[in-house]
């Protein structure tokens, strides 16, 4: 019985995982698609067909492509609110003189921060995210940019779930001694 309940535990990580993979790749399809949106002027009517080349490049076969979509058109509908607060938090960065790269990972970064739900994206996993975007697609110093204004934003926001990320910590640490217990 000790053995299913130690493969179940890591089928189980093996799922988180291939859930957090999927959804990585999601907001780098998300990415590609504002990148291409704001390089080619930001033509709201073509975006339905960037999503759709997009995943059909970079993500064929993936079954769900709803995550990819709310992200680009939440984005997009958001922008309006979204650009002004990284004007705000790199005042010495004009909008139209970051690279469009790491101003479309910011703005889905933001999106995420503060119009995503929190229970499907904590704050921390959106930061950590826009982040890891950045060293991959941007350039040497992006990954320090996009965290420094997304944690700006961040704690102006007052820092939501940051205790409940200390309880999960905890939780998860007393459930892991537990186990160790058991065994």
């Amino acid at each position: 019985m000790r053995i299913l309940a130690h493969i179940s535990y890591h089928l189980l990580g093996f799922r988180e995982l291939l859930f957090m993979a999927n959804r990585h790749l999601s907001r780098s399809i998300a990415m590609q698609c504002l990148y291409e949106w704001d390089f080619n002027g930001k033509d709201t009517g073509k975006i339905d067909e960037a999503i759709k080349k997009n995943i059909a490049e970079f993500g064929p076969g993936m079954e769900d492509v709803s995550f990819v979509e709310n992200l680009v058109k939440s984005t997009i509908e958001n922008q309006s609110k979204i650009d002004p607060l990284i004007e705000k938090c790199a005042p010495e960065w004009p909008l139209e003189q970051v690279t469009v790269v790491d101003r479309n990972i910011l703005r889905l970064g933001i999106n995420e921060l503060l119009f995503g739900s929190y229970e499907e994206v904590p704050p921390k996993v959106a930061i950590n995210e826009a982040i890891e975007l950045a060293k991959s697609f941007g350039g040497e110093s992006s990954g320090r940019f996009v965290n420094g204004v997304l944690g700006t934003i961040y704690r102006e926001m007052g820092e939501p779930m940051k205790d409940d990320v200390k309880k999960k910590k905890k939780d998860k640490d007393v459930l892991s001694e537990e186990r160790e217990v058991k065994k």
